[in-house]
């Protein structure tokens, strides 16, 4: 198939918006699927994983594809949810453009704004679908000056309501002059003319589009100069321009339910969304070197993106990919040059959801599967093995979440971390580690539902369920004043003793130092010799290592001998270790020991309406605001707050905004815990040490 006849889309937008619907209603319009499945009902095409089924909500990025015409759509569905940001990045990165889907009821979202912000960052067009102009107390002009409001004077729309509500039914289409009447259930429309009472708003919305469209355009500003109008052909080809380079975004309109105002959006995608030849040349590094080289859709070079990995039951991992140029065949072998690996590419499917289609090879512009790859995984690029390119990854953000888990089945430990593996590998914004330091298992994401979901899968696929709590929190200790004092080990038992005798002088070092330790031997005259220094050093990290005060490690210090003796017979360096360790210790209660905290750079974007409260929030939870700035109606809080304190924030965050609220964070720096707080963790250590449980 040529690439001239293949659009690359992504339907992206606030949760609850209705891509999924429009998905479906579009695969019913071009007749890929027989009857209009309903999101509530459980049967959509793009909806089909079980807990995608079971909570009514898409969770992952679904490719899906049909036919218009001569021209092949590959549609990807996307989430909502701003948990599932990482699935909606990764779409964008591989199509030539985006709709995004809009309630025609609530206008533009927080949601709206980020996925608006994500296609912005990868430079893909963006038209709008105002959905759901059938529900009661909709206003297509509301809406429409939100988005501008929101968006700038580029929102232009194409079409408008004849009727909203229960009088919702009409179409005005400004680029055909026509009427589109719609029956519920009927895919196609019956085409009539502009009536009476609506030529006047008609004739306005024209006006405006066709200024906008000149406006940036030399020759056809010529034209609308010299005749006061644009034809249909040259709105279509300076739109199509415009829209391209960003300048523009399309409105659109309809409710995917009836379905209304889908094939007027089928229609636009296939005369003015850019093919896969209009797109700029995507860029990449030769592997090895700092040499930034581009590929464009003419070269004949196999350069294709892996953006996503899922696992499905009775078939294994399927990847996704785009070609951006040459093509890939069944059973050629192709080369991952992110992973330095040949891959043999098995049976080649185009996807609908489950539904899968065999095809001998995926041309350039397109978008395939294939089923178990090797050492392939998100984010690589496959290219032929004597012309390499590794196309930039997708950016995944910082996880804003986490929970401690454990199996609650003795012997799960291995299942447990396979299973985080692989569902880390079909989702990347999913993060799984053991940490040593809390010997703790912490897996971090996005959000709550998130989390919930990736452990329900890891029960569903993987057959571990786990026991959740609270992470720790990596407390540092360290010192604000010098001091000095000796470490001494004696033990006489019968036999060789143990002897062994160290002064250490203990100094504060900057905070964060690039060494949390700068260990000086500054011994004179052998008093201890050479050979039992490194055993001091040792014993000062291990103690440090185990802390002092709270079990913490201890950070920035600067620790010098200077002084000390041993015995010709007992001496040994396992003494000296466990003098300088007991040393340490004891002189580092002299040292006005302090706990350490960890603070992390939040950023939060809220309505205007929420800034109140969660300022206040922020505030009780020891943070200290840094600034504001706002984008269109929303506010963006940055604030400074300590670990401790974020455990259930995104939680309280979205109960707080109903859902309207988002926010990122980011490890800033340590810093020393309040007093009150120090002492309820001092405490908290003496009484575990005492119950024998460290």
């Amino acid at each position: 198939m040529s690439n001239h006849s293949i659009r690359n889309i992504a339907l992206i937008g606030h949760s609850g918006a209705g891509k999924t619907a429009l998905s479906e209603a579009m695969l019913y319009s071009t007749g890929a699927i027989d009857r209009l499945g309903r999101v509530e009902e459980g049967n959509t095409t793009s909806d089909y994983q079980k807990d995608e089924i079971e909570r009514q909500t898409s969770i992952s990025a679904t490719p899906l594809f049909s036919n218009w015409g001569s021209t092949k759509i590959n549609i990807i569905d996307t989430p909502g949810f701003s948990d599932f940001g990482a699935e909606v990045r990764a779409a964008l990165r591989v199509v030539d453009g985006a709709v995004v889907v809009v309630d025609g009821f609530t206008g533009p979202e927080v949601g709206t704004e980020l996925v608006w912000k994500y296609a912005q960052e990868q430079h893909v067009p963006r038209a709008i679908f105002l959905n759901r102009l059938d529900k009661d107390h909709v206003s297509f002009d509301r809406t429409l000056q939100s988005l501008r409001d929101l968006f700038g004077t580029g929102v232009v729309p194409l079409q408008f309501p004849l009727g909203e509500g229960a009088n919702f039914g009409k179409i005005a289409d400004l680029l055909s002059g026509k009427v589109y009447t719609y029956k519920t259930g009927a895919p196609k429309a019956q085409e009539g003319e502009i009536p009476a009472e609506a030529k006047d708003k008609f004739a306005e919305l024209r006006r405006s589009l066709m200024e906008a469209v000149a406006e940036s355009n030399e020759e056809l500003l010529e034209v609308y100069y010299a005749t006061n109008e644009l034809s249909k052909e040259q709105l279509v080809q300076g739109l199509r321009k415009e829209f391209a380079a960003g300048n523009l975004f399309p409105v659109l309109c309809g409710s995917a339910y009836w379905p209304a105002g889908v094939d007027l959006l089928l229609n636009f995608i296939t005369e003015a969304f850019p093919d896969p030849a209009d797109r700029p040349a995507v860029k990449g590094m030769r592997p090895g070197t700092t040499q930034e080289i581009s590929r464009s859709a003419k070269d004949s070079a196999l350069t294709a993106f892996v953006f996503k990995t899922v696992s499905e039951q009775h078939l294994g991992e399927l990847s996704f990919f785009r070609v951006f140029s040459g093509e890939i065949k069944a059973g050629s072998e192709v080369f991952n040059a992110t992973q330095k690996t040949s891959e043999k590419m098995g049976q080649l499917y185009n996807m609908n959801g489950k539904t899968r289609k065999n095809v001998d090879h995926v041309g350039v512009g397109d978008i395939g599967a294939v089923v178990k790859l090797k050492n392939t995984h998100s984010s690589d690029t496959l290219s032929d093995a004597r012309d390499t390119i590794i196309l930039l990854g997708v950016e995944v953000p910082d996880p804003v979440h986490r929970i401690a888990v454990t199996p609650k089945a003795k012997g799960d430990e291995e299942k447990l971390s396979s299973g985080l593996h692989s569902l880390h590998e079909e989702d990347p914004s999913f993060m799984a580690s053991f940490d040593p330091e809390l010997k703790q298992t912490i897996v971090a994401g996005q959000g709550e539902l998130q989390i919930n979901i990736i452990l329900k899968r890891l029960k569903d696929k993987y057959g571990v369920e786990v026991e959740t709590e609270t992470p720790g929190i990596p407390y540092r200790e360290t010192i604000r004043k010098a001091h000095e004092g000796q470490g001494k080990h004696k033990k006489q038992s019968g036999g060789r003793g143990q002897y062994g005798d160290v002064w250490l002088r203990l100094e504060p070092q900057p905070r964060g130092s690039q060494d949390v330790l700068e260990f000086v031997d500054a011994i004179v005259g052998g008093v201890v010799p050479g050979r039992f220094i490194p055993a001091v050093e040792k014993g000062i990290r291990a103690a440090m290592e185990e802390g002092v005060i709270s079990g913490n490690r201890v950070v920035d210090i600067r620790a010098t001998i200077y002084d000390g003796s041993y015995h010709d017979v007992d001496s040994s360096e396992m003494a000296f270790k466990i003098a300088a360790s007991m040393g340490f210790k004891r002189i580092f209660k002299e040292c006005n020991p302090v706990i350490l905290e960890p603070i992390y750079d939040i950023e939060v974007t809220v309505p205007e309406e929420y800034m109140g409260d969660v300022m206040g929030d922020i505030s009780s939870r020891r943070g200290k605001i840094q600034g504001m700035d706002h984008e269109g109606k929303f506010q963006i809080i940055k604030a400074k707050v300590p670990l401790a304190e974020l455990a259930t924030y995104s939680i309280n965050l979205r109960s707080m905004t109903s859902g309207r609220g988002l926010f990122r964070m980011k490890f800033s720096h340590y810093e020393p815990v309040p007093h009150e707080v120090q002492d309820k963790l001092v405490s908290a250590y003496e009484a575990r040490r005492e119950e024998g449980s460290l």
